[in-house]
């Protein structure tokens, strides 16, 4: 007996929500999808009218649904903002190089002016470069790093107000069971925000407009809307951390659905007992990007890719930021240490 849509009663029903677990049919899918993602700009006030706002666009779903779906809504709710598509090219051959294609088609798709950062470009490595040197189980961090602060030199050169990111519900969700695993205080208060204000000099804010967005329901909205996007996994993802977290999760979401939600909550609502020393922001003595530390993670990591000692950057190496500053020699021990690469 065919099911018809919980909403309008008049079609036949096409998928049921991850979500809520209505059954709905296709149009009413996407106004459902649509309406939620406009109540959560609103509700937030992550835009104002005349605002340029840069969409970090990757080529996967959840940038091409943003961008859609940023479109769409611009025009349908006369948000008055000025959209342009931004991008970063990590230098991974077979996967970022056919991404950017993607990219390019999306461009043409939503008439959007299109602008590509990359590693090389800005740090003189690509990520190809950095895993021959430091191997598989920490690039991660490194690509991380790089491109968060490579979106805020392109979004400079772009001139924007806000970048909006395609940060999905599971997104958050499995930052929040990371930074519980790590013990990170100061990362667990923030990575719940749906935006974050300016926090120095040079960094542009950012919002997450598909925050409360699941993934799944992400992938039906592009499969539906017949969307071009790109659903190849990074070549070199497959040992990072968060795999592990988003395993877990997918784990508690086939036992209890609103799990995903749930994680998100209990991290909003958490709160830091009183007396607790938090880091303070401040900016790298280098290059003048936002850091708690005399040297951004960034500097560090490019001074240890430059002299050849790869876990410069990785793990807690704080004291030598100082000789590294001063351009001193590190010790014939420091050394053999931080050259140590596990493949």
């Amino acid at each position: 007996m065919p099911v018809f849509c919980s909403s309008c009663e008049n079609k036949r029903a096409v998928l049921k929500r991850p979500k809520t677990a209505h059954s709905l049919c296709k149009e009413c899918f996407f106004w459902a999808f649509e309406e939620e993602v406009h109540h959560t700009i609103i509700t937030a006030r992550l835009f104002n009218r005349g605002e340029t706002v840069g969409i970090g666009a990757s080529g996967g779903k959840d940038s091409t649904v943003l961008a859609h779906v940023m479109k769409v809504l611009n025009e349908r709710f006369d948000y008055g903002l000025k959209l342009l598509l931004l991008s970063v090219d990590e230098g991974i051959t077979g996967y970022r190089d056919d991404s950017l294609e993607t990219v390019k088609r999306n461009q043409q798709q939503y008439d959007l002016p299109l602008k590509i950062v990359s590693y090389e470009e800005l740090y003189g490595w690509t990520m190809d470069a950095i895993v021959k040197q430091v191997g598989l189980k920490n690039n991660c961090t490194f690509c991380g790093v790089f491109r968060r602060q490579a979106l805020d030199r392109g979004a400079m050169m772009l001139k924007v107000d806000k970048i909006c990111t395609g940060h999905n519900a599971d997104d958050i969700a499995e930052t929040v069971l990371m930074n519980v695993l790590r013990g990170d205080i100061a990362r667990l208060r923030r990575c719940t925000a749906i935006s974050t204000a300016s926090e120095g000099e040079g960094v542009i804010p950012r919002c997450k407009p598909l925050k409360y967005a699941y993934e799944k329901e992400i992938v039906l909205y592009a499969y539906f809307k017949k969307l071009d996007y790109f659903s190849t996994e990074c070549i070199y993802s497959p040992n990072a951390y968060r795999g592990h977290a988003r395993a877990f999760l997918k784990d508690l979401e086939a036992v209890r659905p609103s799990s995903i939600m749930d994680v998100i909550h209990s991290g909003e609502n958490l709160s830091v007992r009183e007396g607790v020393r938090m880091p303070v922001q401040g900016t790298c003595s280098r290059c003048g990007y936002i850091s708690s530390q005399a040297l951004c993670k960034a500097c560090v990591l490019l001074e240890g890719l430059n002299r050849g000692l790869p876990r410069l950057g990785i793990g807690k190496h704080h004291r030598l930021h100082g000789k590294i500053l001063a351009q001193q020699p590190l010790t014939e021990r420091e050394e053999r240490k931080l050259r140590a690469v596990d493949f």
